[in-house]
């Protein structure tokens, strides 16, 4: 017994070093390059825990989990949609989009994204106090959206008149939660400056985050083909090459860079150990 209790801690020991140090390279079919990582350790450390793979690839704030719809690396953005958001054809209960200041500060709504409050109070801030932050853009008005949208038609509807709304930028709603601002209801549209003459049926509903990237040297390791990472303890920089190298810049040659087909390896075999270990307990 003491023989078999002996190769069992073996086998326990043993078991953290099959955990090879991986980036995934694909969420689905979305792919995920620097600065993003969707493992510990991969990409920029500033945008870790950022994006979050379950069965599709999202965006997580304090608020909730936002669907990436794309992203576009050649012009540093990322197209989000909130699930739970009203839109032209769907009226949802409302909630507040937020954004911790670490994020608001590296990967902001886009200048092109724009917020439209709906069915706002006589007494809203963005109508009195505040009202230099409600704005017209492409030539578009606030009544569009009530006359055009089935689902906010409602609004109108309900009170026989035309309530009053705002379109605005994403300060606004950073700064003051829908409750005060006193409306019920949010969409947002990104892409805007290209609506002109464009019917609310046809915006493009969600909103475009842009992001800059950090000079950490990653083209310099992604040449020598690494994939770019960092040290989860100290935040440095780290240039993966392969399934047991790592590098501060860049690889030697014939170094192979990490798959989502190799991470995959990796948690089959740690499976693998795992139910001998327990086929293992049983026959003690």
């Amino acid at each position: 017994m003491t023989k078999k209790f002996h190769h069992l801690t073996l086998l326990l020991l043993l078991l953290p070093t099959l955990s090879l140090s991986l980036c995934r390279n694909f969420c689905g079919n979305m792919g995920i390059k620097y600065p993003f990582g969707i493992d510990d350790g991969c990409g920029a450390p500033q945008f870790s825990k950022m994006l979050n793979c379950s069965t599709d690839l999202f965006f997580q704030t304090p608020s909730g989990n936002y669907k990436v719809q794309s992203i576009d690396y050649d012009k540093k953005s990322l197209i989000i949609y909130d699930p739970a958001m009203s839109t032209c054809s769907i009226l949802q209960p409302h909630h507040d989009f937020v954004m911790t200041e670490i994020q608001y500060a590296l990967i902001p709504p886009s200048p092109d994204t724009v917020f439209a409050l709906l069915n706002c109070s006589i007494d809203s801030p963005v109508l009195n106090h505040y009202k230099s932050l409600c704005f017209n853009f492409s030539g578009h008005s606030c009544d569009e959206l009530y006359g055009a949208c089935t689902a906010f038609r409602l609004f109108h509807l309900l009170s026989n008149t035309t309530p009053p709304c705002c379109f605005t930028g994403y300060n606004t709603v950073k700064y003051m939660t829908m409750d005060i601002l006193d409306c019920s209801h949010y969409t947002s549209m990104y892409n805007v400056d290209a609506l002109k003459g464009v019917g609310p049926l046809d915006w493009l509903y969600g909103m475009k985050l842009s992001y800059s990237v950090p000079d950490t040297g990653c083209d310099q390791c992604s040449k020598s083909g690494g994939t770019c990472g960092f040290d989860v303890e100290t935040k440095g920089m780290l240039c993966i090459c392969s399934t047991t190298v790592n590098s501060t810049r860049e690889c030697a040659a014939g170094s192979v860079t990490a798959t989502g087909e190799a991470h995959m390896l990796s948690t089959l075999l740690q499976t693998l150990v795992l139910l001998f270990v327990a086929t293992y307990c049983m026959i003690l």
